[in-house]
């Protein structure tokens, strides 16, 4: 009586642990920045959702991007910016930090427009210019956050592990 007590509680125990031990492969560390650790589980979830909106994104271009989501925050974070959300505290680093110091003048405004004319067949400069400025923007934007990132990556400590 006392063996068969020993057996079903070992058994027993073994059933509740197999679970755990699963979910611990399943959520492998497969990035980490500094301290902070991306587990499979988010990088499988995060993928699902993008390869949604972008079908030929990579794995690996979605944990660059989770990666570089960190890095933002922790900026976010050292400048005490607060928002509802994770993508409004990004927005509003990225607005405080980055664009708010974005000039273009009007003569690259006008450049632009003289230089793709073809791509504005029928319309005026004053048509287009506020759309070209808003591009211009953009683009000097995403060049600005591109160094920021390359700046910031330097500086952490980044380590990835992902074997698909």
């Amino acid at each position: 009586m006392l063996v068969s007590y020993y057996f079903l509680f070992f058994t027993l125990c073994a059933l509740l642990s197999a679970p755990v031990s699963f979910a611990g492969i399943k959520d492998r560390g497969v990035a980490f920045v500094d301290e902070q650790a991306i587990t499979m589980s988010e990088l499988d979830e995060q993928y699902r959702n993008t390869v949604k909106i972008s079908p030929n994104v990579t794995v690996e271009e979605v944990l660059d991007t989770m990666i570089n989501r960190i890095l933002i925050l922790r900026e976010a974070k050292k400048y005490r910016i607060e928002a509802p959300t994770v993508e409004q505290v990004m927005h509003e680093y990225i607005d405080l930090k980055i664009r708010a110091y974005i000039r273009i003048s009007e003569d690259d405004i006008e450049k632009f427009y003289e230089d793709n004319r073809t791509r504005f067949p029928g319309k005026e400069f004053e048509d287009v210019r506020e759309e070209i400025e808003r591009y211009l923007t953009e683009k000097e934007l995403n060049t600005r956050l591109k160094e920021i990132l390359k700046g910031l990556r330097k500086e952490a400590y980044i380590r990835v592990f992902l074997e698909r």
